[in-house]
């Protein structure tokens, strides 16, 4: 599958002449639906222009630690918490040193201390450079730290020598990247995924809904997918495009998503209500558009299926997790509704702070479970997603040992 679609790709390039192939990874990367931003070292501009990664990636390269530009001149720490992934192609053997030895005097290695993404580095050197027990010494060290060295090829060389050294094919680092964003955690498994609003008719032109943009819910059914899990997503009406690999049922009211629940719910092993379910829908709608009038209208408000709380009601339910919009008393509204419904896991968010929650693409979320708890820090909701479906695997696991 395709797991690049929507990922935040931190492209960063040190000096050598490989670094031509970067205006190509570049571009190939964008093609697979990623988003990316390039870093680059004084060295680097010697081999290749900044322009020429501009155009590629639509946006302004990036090259100064002090940056007036950014807010607060702390671009690193910006791009560090923006990434998905950080890739260094191509990583001189200066670079690979100063990463191993935690030196931060530029803003490519700053970033990289500063992230807590996934660090790739796809090595380009002379052989004797790459064979060199200091250069050899320094790899170990990332490697012990987490960093996932792509590479080098054996070849000819820039310089004329044949041996290791060669940056890889820019085929060959996609798909590497790609493949990092794919896990078995959830492999051989089915997960049901609820996500959007719905909306409950009053009349043919009206209808009470609530500010859901289904982001959450679509990020969770792409984040299972990419766990290796076989995915059912029930939506309520979105503008999002559905992720690959992911099977799709559109609804409209809560009672048509309770109904679809129950149809696909057959043989699934977790469970995730990500949906803003409308709590009332409206007990008699009008055929006709009702006119405005000059008297107070009130309508006959009747509740709507509890459509996570039947779910974990029943004799061998899956594994459920819900999720709590709150605008006060978080921990305690979130372990209630935890007790109430008799779920696994609730994932809270505290919807009254600006920029957070319904419509934005950024979250922060607070995990409980019966034995414990988990804070999630702001993020962008696909990298929040990713992080929550790693620790539901952990927990059904737990719930679940082979």
């Amino acid at each position: 599958m395709n797991a690049l679609l929507g990922k935040r790709i931190v492209l960063g390039i040190s000096g050598g002449i490989a670094a031509y192939k970067s205006a190509e990874l570049t571009r190939r990367l964008r093609g697979r639906g990623a988003e990316v931003r390039v870093v680059m070292t004084r060295t680097a501009q010697e081999f290749i222009g900044p322009l020429t990664l501009q155009a590629l990636s639509g946006h302004p390269v990036h090259a100064d630690l002090f940056d007036a530009g950014a807010e607060a001149g702390m671009g690193h720490i910006q791009l560090a918490r923006w990434a998905d992934a950080v890739i260094i192609a191509p990583a001189s053997a200066d670079v690979l040193a100063r990463l191993a030895h935690g030196l931060a005097d530029d803003l490519l290695t700053t970033l990289c201390l500063a992230t807590t993404a996934p660090l790739l580095a796809a090595p380009a050197m002379n052989q004797e450079m790459w064979l060199a027990r200091a250069t050899q010494a320094n790899l170990l060290l990332l490697e012990q730290r987490g960093v996932q060295v792509l590479g080098p090829a054996d070849g000819e060389q820039a310089c004329g020598e044949v041996g290791p050294g060669r940056m890889l094919e820019v085929d060959e680092l996609v798909e590497d990247l790609n493949a990092m964003f794919i896990n078995d955690a959830l492999a051989g498994l089915k997960v049901l995924v609820t996500a959007g609003p719905t909306r409950e008719a009053i009349d043919p032109v009206r209808y009470l809904s609530n500010r859901s943009s289904g982001k959450m819910g679509y990020a969770m059914a792409r984040a299972s997918a990419e766990a290796g899990a076989a995915v059912t997503l029930v939506s309520g009406p979105t503008a999002l495009a559905v992720p690959e690999a992911v099977k799709c049922v559109t609804v409209t009211t809560a009672g048509e998503m309770a109904q679809a629940v129950t149809r696909e719910l057959s043989g699934t092993n977790i469970f995730i209500a990500a949906a803003a379910v409308a709590d009332y829908h409206s007990a008699a709608v009008s055929g006709q558009k009702l006119k405005r009038g000059s008297e107070p209208l009130t309508l006959n408000l009747l509740p709507t299926p509890d459509i996570l709380a039947s779910v974990a009601a029943l004799p061998e339910p899956p594994f459920t997790v819900g999720f709590a919009a709150e605008t006060e008393q978080l921990a305690s509204n979130a372990r209630a509704k935890l007790e109430g419904k008799r779920v696994d896991m609730i994932a809270a968010n505290d919807i009254s702070q600006p920029d957070l929650g319904f419509e934005s693409d950024d979250n922060s979320l607070s995990i409980y479970w019966r034995q414990g708890e988990r804070q999630l820090p702001l993020a962008p909701k696909e990298k929040l997603a990713r992080q929550l479906v790693a620790l539901i695997a952990e927990r059904y696991r737990a719930c679940h040992p082979a």
